[in-house]
């Protein structure tokens, strides 16, 4: 029987049929079309119990979560401090909740862990935002030099006297669940707000621009996802002054959503919440404003709280000019952190890095305080990290200077620095640092052999996602096992839970291919991978992405070419002398020559030229090898310098496909 026709006489969708079943005793298979009769007749015949089994559970799950609600006061939250890693077991015990409501929340993401597997800093959060718990980040000895480091900014401006700290433009970041329109969103301002109103006119992408509105001047922060803007904050870096939280109106809040309005709760930042597609006929903006309340507990500005709340159309470019004078009004309140020295050295934060096989190490900067010059030295951590050789704006236009609050492009750079890093002016140390390639992600791990700069090796670029901690390990481990001298398949990010478009945006940045395994690909971004030519391959067994990569890193290896040497030939007689060819005669006067060998002439044990034996020729017939003490006819390609008496040498070349 299809499953659709058991689904639709059960009266229930085919994906909760399918997500059912399992929780039953019937494992279908999630991508099951068809069941076998015997069994789809006893899931009808007990579908009643069933039913009542499932309405059970659920009234079991409800009752637990209003038990964890009832076990706090209203509004206040359980903080727990949580390590890079840790085991769900471990994660369970420290917020007291149930295994099975971590279990829960940890599927509805797309991860399916066992007790003692790990889980890393980013996912025990989202997981526990949901649940209403505080986590933190435990501190270790690197993270507390880290943040340390992260503080530089703050230290800077504390250090300037008030006088010379002026008001400088707002940095603006969109966030909000994927496919909700912040790209739509961040086209219709470009388009219609660029600065000296050049629409269509940014001709790179350096992960920032800048707009114009009643006069002043707007940074926007086009960052590749969440993870990029926690990676810059876990840093210690206030990158942008205002959020704008993106919710389609005809979708609501979505678990992005949640996750990217946690991310502005913690870096405690003002926002505005942009309610986009009022176009579509299905909107329904009271409803993005009920769940706004009774799941992100933010109360609208016009339903008597203090939340700004923009209905905007991007497509349609309806209300941008509202939003954006929303935003400025948000700036205004925030006017007394919005402010630098431009005279002062320039210090600022990456916020995209990558490296471009024609210009090397290449680095978007916002600079936060003073003004960055082309020739201007750079430090990292105290370590000299390159001289700025030139800057270029958003436009793609060269420019000498980059002020406050100015994106801009950095070619010059030994070293390619981590998202999130934080650059001065000054004179440092010698660098000591490895190169990075590729950009840091809070919620994934760098792999052990990703900073490997050795030219020579050829690298098969690489990003992991998968369900656990563990298989994501074991994947790396095998990979590492196979790399060659020659070949490396390099991990350039490795996570946990579905794809999302911020991996496809990793991808198409370091020419990587995705490696699904047990994890799930929504539609939307299948078409983004696409569109942008990202190639994602999911596998559910670990053997065969080792011997699918190993195939590729094969295929990228260089053949190996041997000089074989054939035979000589003494020549007796010139029949003919073109422009760029010879027809001669000779005598094979050891070992074998053969059509289209390569051929090398000496002349009293000098070598003369070298070209080419393009037809051979024994008795007046076409041949395709001579032996020795055969006499054969002959055409040579090449200068036509042979003469009566010269030694001719053939060999020809041999390639071998290396395997690893």
């Amino acid at each position: 029987m299809n499953v659709t026709e058991l689904a639709r006489t059960l009266k229930v969708t085919p994906n909760e049929l399918r997500q059912m079943m399992p929780d039953l005793g019937f494992d279908i298979g999630q991508k099951a079309i068809k069941i076998n009769g015997s069994v789809a007749n006893k899931i009808i015949k007990a579908w009643p119990s069933l039913k009542r089994k499932l309405e059970q559970k659920k009234q079991e799950e409800e009752a637990k979560n209003r038990l964890l609600k009832q076990s706090l006061p209203e509004g206040e939250k359980k903080t727990i401090h949580v390590p890079n890693f840790i085991s769900v077991r471990e994660f369970a015990n420290l917020s007291e909740l149930p295994l099975s409501i971590i279990l829960s929340e940890l599927m509805k993401n797309g991860i399916f862990s066992s007790l003692n597997e790990k889980i890393d800093f980013d996912t025990a959060w989202l997981v526990g935002s949901e649940l209403g718990l505080e986590i933190k980040r435990q501190k270790e000895e690197a993270d507390t030099k880290e943040e340390e480091e992260g503080n530089k900014l703050i230290q800077a401006l504390e250090k300037e006297d008030t006088k010379t700290l002026i008001a400088r433009p707002p940095v603006i970041v969109v966030m909000g669940h994927v496919d909700h329109g912040k790209t739509k969103l961040l086209d219709a301002i470009r388009q219609t707000h660029v600065v000296e109103g050049e629409a269509g006119g940014i001709t790179q992408h350096i992960g920032a621009y800048q707009a114009k509105r009643q006069g002043q001047i707007i940074t926007f922060i086009d960052t590749p996802g969440h993870e990029a803007f926690t990676a810059m904050r876990s840093r210690g870096a206030r990158i942008a002054d205002i959020a704008i939280l993106v919710v389609a109106a005809d979708d609501g809040v979505k678990p992005q959503t949640v996750e990217a309005f946690r991310i502005i709760e913690a870096a405690k930042i003002p926002y505005v919440v942009a309610i986009n597609k009022i176009d579509k006929p299905d909107a329904n903006i009271d409803k993005v404003k009920q769940e706004l309340s009774n799941i992100l507990k933010i109360t609208p500005e016009d339903w008597g709280g203090k939340t700004i709340c923009a209905p905007i159309s991007a497509l349609k470019n309806i209300g941008i000019d509202d939003l954006l004078d929303l935003v400025l009004l948000s700036a205004k309140t925030e006017a007394e952190n919005i402010i630098a020295n431009p005279d002062a050295s320039a210090i600022g934060t990456i916020i995209e890095s990558h490296i471009d096989k024609g210009a090397g190490p290449v680095a978007t900067i916002l600079v936060q305080n003073g003004t960055l010059r082309v020739g201007d030295n750079l430090i990292l951590n105290n370590y000299n990290i390159g001289k700025v050789k030139s800057l270029s704006d958003y436009r793609g236009r060269k420019i000498q200077s980059a002020g406050p609050a100015t994106p801009t492009q950095i070619l010059g750079l030994k070293n390619a620095p981590q998202v999130g890093d934080m650059l001065e002016v000054g004179t440092g140390e010698r660098s000591k640092l490895k190169k990075i390639k590729g950009i840091a992600n809070a919620s994934g791990t760098q792999s052990a052999n990703s900073g490997d700069d050795d030219e020579k090796i050829k690298k098969l670029n690489l990003i992991i996602k998968s369900d656990v901690l563990g298989s994501a390990e074991a994947i790396e481990e095998s990979l590492i096992k196979i790399n060659t001298k020659s070949v490396h398949a390099k991990i350039i990010y490795k996570g946990l839970g579905n794809i999302s478009d911020s991996d496809i945006r990793r991808a198409e940045t370091c020419n990587a291919q995705i490696i699904s395994f047990n994890v799930k690909t929504p539609p939307n971004i299948q078409e983004q991978a696409r569109e942008k030519n990202v190639a994602i391959k999911s596998y559910s067994v670990i053997y065969d992405i080792i011997n699918d990569v190993r195939k590729e890193m094969e295929a990228i290896l260089e053949p190996t070419i041997t000089r074989v040497e054939l035979g000589r030939l003494k020549v007796l007689a010139i029949f003919r002398t073109d422009k760029d060819k010879q027809i001669i005669g000779g005598k094979v006067i050891e070992g074998i020559i053969e059509n289209g060998a390569k051929i090398e002439i000496f002349r009293n044990k000098e070598y003369i030229d070298s070209g080419e034996l393009t037809r051979l020729q024994s008795g007046k017939q076409d041949v395709k090898t001579c032996e020795t003490d055969e006499e054969c006819g002959m055409e040579y390609k090449g200068r036509p310098v042979i003469l009566v008496g010269d030694i001719l040498n053939f060999s020809k070349e041999e390639k071998t496909i290396n395997k690893l």
